[in-house]
């Protein structure tokens, strides 16, 4: 399952919560956390669980809800989601700061009937730093990145070349790929500038990301093209794993003018699986 685009949609907006899959997104979080203020909690309880409970809404779109980070909340949050037969596949935890936090919401979600996969948002100094333990939890199912809670956790002054978060951006997707899990990048917030979100998307996949958030449906295309791998990338891969095939058991294969050996290899099945589960059709 491709996580490339993450798009955010407020639980109290069921027009626009029904209408968020066809924006393209792998992913729609229905947000009961920060789009939520805390007066209309309860109304937004109510939404999600009567869209998620829809026989007619059935999008092609992972569904994800990102549930409150104070835990009794949380449980609260669950139990209106997850009751009858809501269409949800995953579960966002906000400010993960801990493996143990992690394993109390999956502990929530289980004592509900429930086997959902998490994502946990490192958002904070504590949660970047644990990022490795949190990754790690067999709940979890993907890391996702928080650089503008991160920076006012910190006391980090946002910068458009995201310097001050760049650590923090990197530690996240390592602890990812230690525990063989999705990294999605976080959110950009100008909505406007198309061609900045282009950039910082394509450096979200160079630093080894899977995925981006999105605030705007505006957002996914942009997001979604930079994590699908372009046809001149796939046709090399291709050779790669084509002449690996037919090599035997030798160790270094030539393809073309390049040498290939073992980390290239790595690199083509990654762009291969990375082609495949956005829908394309490789010939490996």
């Amino acid at each position: 399952m491709a996580r490339r685009s993450v798009l955010f949609s407020p639980g109290d907006r069921p027009e626009l919560m029904r209408k968020a899959p066809e924006a393209g997104a792998d992913t729609v979080v229905f947000d009961l956390e920060d789009a939520v203020a805390p007066a209309r909690k309860s109304e937004a309880r109510s939404a999600v669980a009567d869209v998620l409970t829809d026989a007619a809404f059935d999008p092609d779109a992972e569904v994800c809800v990102r549930v409150d980070a104070d835990a009794a909340t949380a449980a609260d949050d669950l139990d209106a989601v997850l009751d009858g037969d809501p269409r949800l596949d995953s579960v966002m935890v906000p400010k993960a700061a801990s493996a143990a936090g992690i394993r109390e919401v999956a502990e929530l979600v289980a004592a509900r009937g429930a086997d959902l996969p998490l994502v946990a948002l490192c958002e904070s100094a504590r949660g970047v730093l644990a990022a490795e333990e949190i990754a790690a939890v067999p709940a979890v199912d993907a890391v996702a990145f928080g650089a503008e809670d991160l920076a006012a956790d910190v006391g980090a002054t946002r910068t458009e070349g995201g310097e001050e978060v760049s650590h923090a951006r990197q530690r996240v997707v390592l602890a990812a790929a230690a525990a063989d899990v999705d990294a999605i990048d976080t959110v950009f917030t100008d909505i406007e500038a198309t061609d900045r979100l282009a950039e910082a998307t394509a450096t979200a996949a160079q630093l080894g990301y899977d995925g981006k958030m999105a605030i705007h449906p505006a957002q996914v295309e942009v997001i979604n093209e930079a994590f699908t791998p372009d046809p001149e990338e796939v046709e090399w891969a291709e050779k790669v794993l084509a002449a690996r095939e037919a090599a035997d058991d030798r160790g270094v294969v030539r393809v073309d003018d390049e040498m290939i050996d073992a980390p290239l290899v790595a690199r083509a099945e990654r762009i291969v699986e990375r082609y495949r589960a956005a829908g394309g059709d490789a010939d490996i």
